[in-house]
């Protein structure tokens, strides 16, 4: 049975199946799907504050490099004034009673220079007190009993009393912590070469990266700012 032409297609053709020779329409994407993922909600897979970040050390910023990062960290170290002065306040208040009984003990000295002129040399003595030798072993005993106090002051207090009048205090370098007794004691004794350098060694903050004297550089300590 046969049907009248269609007037719109009169020679019978069939209308191209779709897809067959033309390009594919993509389809309308998803709502929502392929479009910019939102943000992730705030601290949700973000590093915690504070979360494994290094902990600040006691008195003096952790340091790297060979110099320990000094150039950058200056302003930690205790200026080379204040540790003069904390060394005159601890000279004064520490010594002044140990130099008052020397002194007592010492006797009165005499310089006799008569003999000068014919070719001698001044002779110096000493009456009402003890022998110069003794004298020179209770100098060294004086010492020690000074070392020890400053020691004492520095390793159960942090500071000695000229240190703490001045704000500044002495620490290990590498923990930022007080000294031991022993340390502390043998660090003072040190002092010896800072003084018999020609006091070189009382100069060497003067332009030393980390401030430190030959005694500091020996014991790895620092002098910083007390904070």
């Amino acid at each position: 049975m046969s049907y009248p032409p269609d007037p719109n297609n009169p020679y019978g053709q069939q209308p191209p199946q779709p897809g067959y020779g033309y390009p594919q329409q993509a389809p309308p994407p998803a709502p929502g799907y392929g479009y910019p993922q939102q943000p992730p909600a705030p601290g949700y897979g973000a590093p915690q504050p504070g979360y494994g970040a290094p902990q600040p050390g006691y008195g003096i910023p952790q340091q790297q490099g060979p110099y320990g990062g000094a150039g950058m960290v200056q302003n930690f170290y205790a200026g080379w004034g204040s540790r003069v002065v904390a060394r005159i306040i601890d000279s004064i208040v520490i010594g002044i009673i140990p130099g008052i009984i020397l002194f007592m003990i010492r006797g009165k000295t005499t310089v006799d220079c008569s003999a000068i002129g014919q070719g001698g040399h001044c002779v110096t003595s000493t009456t009402g007190g003890v022998s110069p030798a003794v004298y020179n072993v209770l100098q060294g005993v004086v010492a020690i009993i000074i070392w020890a106090v400053l020691a004492f002051m520095k390793s159960s207090m942090g500071q000695s009393l000229g240190q703490k009048a001045v704000n500044i205090r002495m620490v290990n370098e590498a923990t930022g912590q007080p000294l031991s007794f022993g340390a502390a004691f043998a660090r003072e004794a040190l002092h010896l070469l800072d003084t018999f350098s020609c006091c070189v060694g009382y100069l060497w903050p003067l332009w030393d990266a980390k401030k430190q004297t030959f005694s500091d550089k020996i014991m790895s300590t620092v002098v910083v700012k007390a904070q």
